[in-house]
């Protein structure tokens, strides 16, 4: 409009043409000028910008005829639906969230391609930067439209290339080696880290960083981080240019306190630095962690400490002193418990070691959130145990955030032998019943030729104390005469009771009471097995110990578990018998996310002046050797060396076993939870100078059976899976061998 034609009159009246749904009052509300007013060029011209910026007119014109200004806009439509077409990646779900525009609200230019870099860059946080979103309208009635965004989601973005400049003591192999993020290569498909994530990079400029530090070079800087997109927009190059600086040694390094009365020569053995070593920035972080633990066991819970550097250009050293800010000694204000809706307030915290009043320990307080983790009933993730300062500095308030998982568990487990032929386990528990950490179980193991079922209860805090006391009712019924030739039921009941001795040795003392039976012994079979023929009582009290230093009792990683077992069976009954046990384990990881195992285990029994019978001694195989039957090793009675499978398992008196196992990631994201194993067993079941009866046609042997083989184990949604694979490399003629071992369960 020209300047011109505003120029001089008054406004008699203002005219709005070409509203629909917005009255001409509201139109005028926007306006800077009134009837009344002069006409004046600048006012004019601000009405125009203000009722563009409202955001509800397409185009708006103001014209003059004579003393009338003519306001005429056009509405911008509204929206009568929002639709998206081609995402199979995303979910439409979740893409709503991320636009602004809704159903009947105002159509604009600018919200919608608002809308369109939303949803691009949610697809960019997917790793598919080369999604494109074509924004259609769709006329309708009554100044309306429907919305569409047509969405071509493109292929993943891959990284083709990953390099390095100005990188003079590191190669680009080492350097990428180090980084999450990796080239696109087709072995790769089982991996998103070969796909471009702008977050993922920025955490391996730090992984680049830490390495450098690692190794010395204290003043090393990553100048510049690029990613550029190939013109077709399938992959990326990534180009970092680094400063790597001078190698630094360490210099002197020294402790300086600001707390009064400490002494800080015992808090030289928490530095893991030394001086005349390759500088090492995770070497600092770790003695910093330690120092601030051993000063946490001193109650002070809230130390700062400051890590000062001091670098000597010309020697190139770094002397490095770590500053005590002084801080008053702490105790346990309160303890607060948040997150368990099902487990009861008692059950979490009786296994805190502090407790109000208590002087702080942070020792105490990592101890106590592993054994919370250890009760099984809450994500391992998600239990965290934090401190903050209380009311005043000398008080901390401890809490505990936990998130429950489900505590009931149905186990179902399958597998073959060419013995029982096919095998199902079926058990349920409640770990945590009623909230109250007591221990509820059935199980029962059914096969074409034997029956178990075993009914356990277990009150871990006994008259709310520190003593697991509880009760198992077991009945089993065997028909073994396909293939060691009698059938067995047996009948009991035990009765334990476990208490700590110290924070890492228990005890656990018991006494059971068992009827078995033994019939139905087959006419050929051997003199041994003739004489067991009947019913006995046995009467007998275990006391086993306990010692447990593992990280963790469900995954442990590390650590080291030993454990003793003595049953002396004669407490009545018509059996006797000393048994011994012994067990032990130790965990290590070698490297990230892998974890080697060793257990090994003994045991002798002794019938002390009794034959035993055969359903005291001890039997391997399966779980115990794999490759190995149930009792698949060991003194037999073998008739027809050419037939050594038509046999009789007799159990041995002395066994040694031992097994390596180690687990790793396959690569897979970790929510999948699945893990391989590759193990190798070891083992050996002898009958010591017993010989089981005059004519029988008795082989035993004292040589060691080996097994190797690989599983896999996977925490699917349905519960537990595990499958092994075992091979004997070592065994005799007359030992009955398994190789597939599969099992599976579920938790409610």
């Amino acid at each position: 409009m020209a300047q011109e034609a505003f120029d001089g009159g008054i406004i008699r009246e203002i005219r709005v043409e070409g509203s629909q749904r917005i009255e001409g009052a509201t139109v005028q509300s926007y306006l800077t000028v009134r009837p009344g007013d002069n006409f004046d060029p600048d006012k004019i011209d601000q009405s125009l910008k203000s009722l563009f910026a409202t955001g509800l007119f397409a185009d708006v014109s103001i014209r003059r005829e004579g003393g009338v200004m003519l306001v005429q806009v056009v509405e911008n439509p509204i929206i009568n639906r929002i639709a998206f077409e081609g995402n199979k990646r995303i979910k439409t779900e979740d893409i709503n969230p991320e636009v602004q525009l809704r159903p009947r609200t105002v159509y604009t230019r600018t919200r919608v391609q608002n809308d369109v870099e939303r949803i691009q860059e949610l697809y960019r946080r997917k790793g598919r930067f080369a999604a494109r979103i074509e924004p259609k309208i769709v006329q309708l009635e009554q100044n309306r439209v429907d919305l569409i965004f047509e969405i071509e989601e493109g292929q993943m973005t891959g990284v083709q290339a990953i390099n390095f400049v100005n990188n003079n003591v590191f190669d680009d192999d080492e350097l990428r080696e180090i980084m999450i993020t990796k080239e696109s290569r087709w072995w790769r498909f089982l991996s998103s880290n070969d796909n471009y994530d702008p977050e993922r990079l920025r955490y391996d400029q730090e992984q680049v960083r830490r390495f450098y530090l690692r190794n010395g070079y204290a003043d090393f800087k990553v100048l510049t981080s690029v990613a550029e997109l190939t013109p077709d927009r399938e992959e990326f190059f990534i180009t970092m240019t680094v400063d790597e600086g001078k190698r630094y040694k360490f210099g002197k390094i020294e402790i300086q306190s600001e707390i009064p009365d400490i002494d800080v020569t015992p808090l030289y053995e928490a530095i893991n630095a030394y001086s005349g070593e390759w500088y090492n920035g995770d070497k600092i972080e770790e003695s910093i962690t330690a120092l601030t633990n051993r000063l946490g066991d001193l109650q002070y819970a809230f130390i700062d400490i400051d890590p000062l550097l001091e670098r000597n250009q010309e020697d190139q050293t770094i002397n490095l002193v770590f500053e005590l800010k002084e801080s008053p000694r702490v105790f346990v204000e309160r303890v607060d418990i948040v997150g368990n809706y099902n487990t009861l307030d008692k059950v979490i915290r009786r296994e805190m070691l502090l407790v109000e009043g208590d002087p702080f320990s942070v020792s105490k307080v990592k101890r106590s959130e592993q054994r919370i983790k250890d009760l099984g009933y809450f994500l391992d993730s998600g239990v965290e145990v934090k401190t903050a300062e209380g009311s005043s500095r000398d008080q901390s308030v401890i809490t505990v955030e936990v998130e429950e998982q489900p505590t009931g568990e149905i186990q179902l487990g399958a597998g073959y032998s060419s013995t029982d032929g096919a095998l199902l386990d079926f058990s349920i528990r409640q770990r945590n019943l009623l909230g109250k950490g007591q221990d509820l179980r059935l199980s029962t193991l059914l096969s074409s030729r034997s029956f178990e079922v075993d009914l356990g209860f277990t009150e871990p805090y006994f008259l709310d104390r520190d003593l697991a006391a509880g009760v198992d009712l077991f009945r089993v019924v065997r028909d073994n005469r396909d293939t060691i030739s009698y059938d067995l039921e047996s009948t009991g009941i035990v009765l334990r009771a476990g208490y700590p001795l110290s924070e890492k040795l228990r005890q656990r003392i018991s006494y059971s009471l068992v009827q078995n039976k033994i019939d139905n012994i087959y006419f050929g079979s051997s003199l041994f097995l003739q004489d067991q023929l009947g019913t006995t009582i046995t009467s007998s009290v275990e006391s086993q110990l306990l010692y447990d230093e593992r990280d963790s009792k469900i995954e442990p990683t590390s650590g080291f578990y030993g454990l003793w077992s003595v049953e002396f069976a004669g407490v009545g009954g018509d059996t006797r018998y000393l048994r011994n046990r012994i067990t032990a384990g130790q965990y290590w990881e070698p490297f990230e996310e892998v974890v080697l195992g060793l257990t090994t285990e003994a045991g002798y029994i002794w019938g002390m002046g009794k034959d035993l019978r055969i359903n005291d001694r001890f039997f391997i195989g399966g779980d115990t050797l794999r490759g190995f039957e149930i009792g698949g090793i060991g003194p037999r009675n073998v008739p027809d060396p050419n037939n050594p499978e038509n046999s009789d398992a007799l159990g041995g008196t002395i066994f040694s076993r031992a097994s390596l196992e180690l687990t790793t990631k396959l690569g897979l994201p970790d929510e999948l939870g699945v893990k391989a194993h590759a193990f190798y067993d070891a083992g050996t079941l002898t009958a010591a100078k017993e010989t089981p009866g005059v004519g029988d046609v008795f082989r035993d042997s004292n040589k060691v059976r080996m097994s190797a083989g690989v599983g896999v184990s996977w925490k699917s949604p349905f519960g537990p899976i595990r499958l092994d694979l075992a091979y004997p490399i070592a065994k005799e003629p007359y030992d009955q061998t398994e190789t597939l071992k599969f099992s599976f369960g579920t938790r409610f």
